[in-house]
């Protein structure tokens, strides 16, 4: 009942989903549809290693909150927010040390979470999350225009959250059902972390 209730409210975010499917990538994609929402919807699809990222945060909150919804939302939501703090940041200009070896150390730390199950207090999950969030907001952020930068702001947070829901549901409906599937998915992610890492992705 808990999960059913926790979905139900966010079925815009997996409506959107389509749209995010079929949009081009980058400042192409924002001319495509004309929008700067859309555009910022799109943008946490387009890379490979942000978007494993964000499924990886959804899964893990799953598996390690299966019995408290309220919790595992809570660390997705921290995970946006801090998402949007660094977006703010990458569009203002700021300067971020380290961004892409951040990236990729939190594809190495999420794929051992998930592998190993660990559970952690919420806010102490919510912190780990968040603070990786901040570097991926902030490469997003950087790449897009300051123009209707709070639209495209918006819709970025929106395209990260129906992420999100895409994670949480792998890890509800498959990654739950199988002892070894959580190791074989989280060994994948920390590997791609460690490709990234070394240069060789």
């Amino acid at each position: 009942m808990k999960l059913k209730i926790a979905f139900s409210r966010f079925p815009a975010l997996i409506a959107l989903l389509p749209i995010a499917a079929s949009a081009h990538i980058g400042a192409d994609a924002g001319a495509h549809h004309g929008s700067a929402f859309l555009m910022g919807v799109v943008h946490p699809f387009t890379g490979f290693d942000h978007l494993a990222a964000m499924l990886a945060v959804g899964a893990w909150s799953a598996l390690a909150f299966k019995h408290s919804a309220r919790r595992m939302w809570a660390v997705v939501i921290a995970f946006a927010a801090l998402l949007l703090a660094g977006g703010i940041a990458g569009m203002a200009g700021a300067s971020l040390p380290v961004v892409e070896p951040m990236i990729a150390a939190s594809l190495l730390v999420l794929g051992v979470m998930i592998a190993t199950q660990i559970k952690l207090p919420v806010a102490v999950g919510a912190a780990v999350v968040g603070a990786f969030a901040i570097f991926h907001g902030f490469a997003h952020g950087s790449e897009l225009p300051a123009t209707q930068a709070l639209a495209t702001l918006v819709g970025m947070v929106l395209g990260t959250m129906s992420i999100h829901a895409l994670g949480i549901l792998a890890g509800r409906l498959v990654l739950q059902r199988n002892e070894w599937l959580p190791r074989v998915a989280g060994v994948a992610v920390a590997l791609l972390g460690v490709g990234l890492l070394s240069g060789a992705l």
